[in-house]
């Protein structure tokens, strides 16, 4: 069952977004605006779901998602990417990385949230 999520993104507005999304759905949200301050908070407390943008300050999302699943903690968490990127290529390199999905930006927060239910009932 998913209940903590942690959203990264180095847009303010889309952080709003999703804690707002999820807020409202009754999720304890975590935000954090790039990678080195997202795995600051997923060292710190564990979390069911990991929201990440791709392109970041200091550390990018790709760089976060290999650092995750290297945790124990980490090797099952469905981690989806938030991204305006569509390539082939991007998809095959977040699959390489261990993320479980993207979704393009931008993004339907009502979709996000049944997405993160969907992922809650099948782990």
């Amino acid at each position: 069952m998913i209940r903590n999520i942690l959203a990264i993104d180095d847009s303010a507005s889309m952080r709003e977004i999703l804690r707002a999304a999820f807020g409202s759905a009754g999720y304890d949200v975590t935000v954090a605006n790039d990678g080195e301050d997202g795995l600051e908070h997923a060292l710190a407390q564990r979390f069911d779901l990991v929201l990440t943008d791709l392109y970041m300050p200091r550390m990018g999302g790709l760089d976060l998602i290999k650092r995750l699943r290297a945790n124990p903690s980490y090797q099952e968490t469905p981690i989806l990417v938030l991204t305006t990127e569509s390539d082939e290529g991007f998809k095959a390199a977040v699959r390489d990385a261990g993320a479980t999905g993207w979704i393009e930006k931008p993004v339907d927060p009502e979709l996000l949230v049944d997405l993160a239910s969907a992922l809650g009932e099948a782990s």
